[in-house]
């Protein structure tokens, strides 16, 4: 019987563990098939430890969890399980039940025939959804792929059923800024994505912000396109022939009319912040891309493991 992981990374969700173990079985229980949870605990500050404790000693041989020192973030949680997965196949969910259960039978039948690697999920709608987080969602996923070469499904979930072949793969990359989306993408291998309508949350409060969600967005653009870095260039380079135009027509014109003054202090005081913001700018961005080269090459350890059972 093939044993299928389930990866379900954790942030204050005391509410949702016991309501999403529960569904979850449901399902997973009508199919031929060994269920491997891994519920990570990102830090949390609520009980979430104490239901996945509470659920392992109910389930010794089939639920599972890991419990950070801190708060690592979502990426970290969701590489964490995918380190201690031991399955056939591996299965990324949300634990506030937004990631419909109900297509796990039909993931791992597809994957089964084998002319896939990976079954992914894709939203079709964000009905519920504030209408500003929509708006950057849809502008984010515009914007990346016309300035990446790694394309990013728009609405695509994390929620994926994916072979061990394709986990290995995503495994061998240790970077230490991670943006999932871009990774299950740049690995490669074939993937199908089964369309859905939104679906709210079964408890609690979501925990991203949308300012948090545009850093992460940011985060994605800097992992996977050097984008920002040529328009860093160009900006540079189209500034400074407009300076070079500007101080050739002066000298010109100081030519012509020896006599005339050149007025216009506040005008030039404009252009000259003008000029410096753009640069600041332009430092920024090379600074950004900076500091992720002198995080990766600290070698610090994307998480740290305080208990695991």
């Amino acid at each position: 019987m093939d044993k299928l992981s389930i990866i379900v990374p954790c942030y204050n969700e005391e509410e949702s563990i016991p309501l999403f173990y529960d569904a979850v079985q449901k399902v997973v229980t009508k199919m031929d098939i060994e269920p491997e949870y891994w519920f990570v605990n990102d830090g949390s500050h609520d009980n979430s430890l104490s239901e996945m404790r509470a659920l392992h000693e109910k389930d010794e041989k089939h639920v599972h969890y890991i419990s950070f020192s801190r708060n690592f973030g979502k990426e970290a949680g969701l590489l964490a399980g995918l380190d201690a997965a031991t399955g056939d196949y591996v299965v990324v969910m949300d634990v506030d039940l937004q990631d419909p259960p109900e297509f796990l039978p039909e993931m791992y039948k597809e994957l089964q025939s084998g002319e896939y690697d990976c079954i992914g999920t894709r939203r079709v709608d964000r009905t519920g959804e504030a209408k500003i987080k929509s708006f950057l969602s849809d502008m984010f996923y515009k914007c990346i792929n016309k300035i990446s070469n790694t394309e990013i499904v728009p609405g695509a979930r994390d929620f994926r059923m994916m072979t061990r072949q394709m986990v290995d793969a995503i495994l061998s990359m240790r970077e230490y800024s991670r943006f999932s989306k871009g990774i299950f993408s740049w690995v490669g291998f074939k993937t199908k994505y089964l369309d859905y309508h939104n679906v709210e949350r079964v408890a609690g409060e979501s925990d991203w912000s949308t300012w948090q969600l545009f850093k992460y967005a940011m985060d994605g653009i800097s992992d996977f396109s050097q984008a920002p870095l040529s328009l860093t260039v160009w900006t540079g380079s189209v500034t400074s022939a407009i300076s070079v135009i500007s101080i050739i027509f002066i000298i010109i014109r100081k030519i012509m009319s020896p006599m005339s003054s050149i007025f216009g202090w506040a005008s030039m005081v404009s252009i000259i912040l003008f000029l410096g913001g753009i640069q600041l700018l332009c430092i920024g961005i090379v600074g950004k891309y900076i500091g992720r080269i002198y995080l990766q090459v600290k070698h610090r350890p994307i998480y740290i493991v305080k208990e695991k059972k």
